[in-house]
């Protein structure tokens, strides 16, 4: 939560065009035309530029921080009150599992591998690409809320524990390569 009480929204990638990062910008801008909110930008890559464009040109600079590449990202994840990821595309969305396990709900687009990570309106949402008036109403709802989704925070963290948990995963693949090797 902000210093000031508002909600924080997190966007954590390598900023190329793939991860869209002008419409993080476009979404945190539709959201504080509602309400009062900060935006924390996590990396760095080709698509900085633009998005410090938008964020002059909608007046967000002091609503705004740009973090750079960081380590130990789980203890700025952790600080989010929502995750945005609203790529074109993603094989994985493991920056969603991360925001996850941090107790963050994620609002991203379904495309990839994502909508295995986030179940939509369990854990988080999911939106096409490019659909930021709908992210901004979701985001809306999300931080309106009395607990501001810190319970679907806490669902997308069991959810991230029982679904990717090295525990559960490697024994898994263990048996799954034993039972290949075996075959052939």
């Amino acid at each position: 939560m902000g210093s000031g009480g508002e909600p924080i929204l997190m966007h954590l990638s390598n900023f190329r065009p793939v991860k869209r990062l002008p419409d993080v910008v476009e979404i945190f801008a539709l959201v504080r035309a509602k309400m009062p909110a900060k935006l924390v930008l996590i990396g760095d890559g080709p698509d900085r530029g633009a998005a410090e464009f938008l964020v002059r040109k909608y007046c967000l600079q002091k609503m705004f921080f740009f973090l750079g590449k960081q380590d130990n990202v789980y203890e700025k994840l952790s600080a989010a009150d929502l995750f945005l990821l609203p790529s074109q595309l993603e094989s994985f969305g493991l920056a969603a599992l991360e925001a996850m396990a941090c107790e963050v709900p994620v609002i991203a687009t379904k495309v990839g591998g994502v909508p295995e990570v986030v179940t939509h309106s369990v854990d988080g949402f999911l939106v096409e690409p490019g659909d930021v008036q709908a992210a901004a109403r979701y985001s809306i709802e999300l931080l309106s809320r009395a607990d501001r989704g810190r319970e679907m925070g806490k669902i997308a963290r069991i959810n991230a524990k029982k679904n990717y948990c090295a525990k559960r995963l490697i024994p898994a693949y263990e048996r799954y390569y034993k039972r290949v090797l075996s075959e052939s």
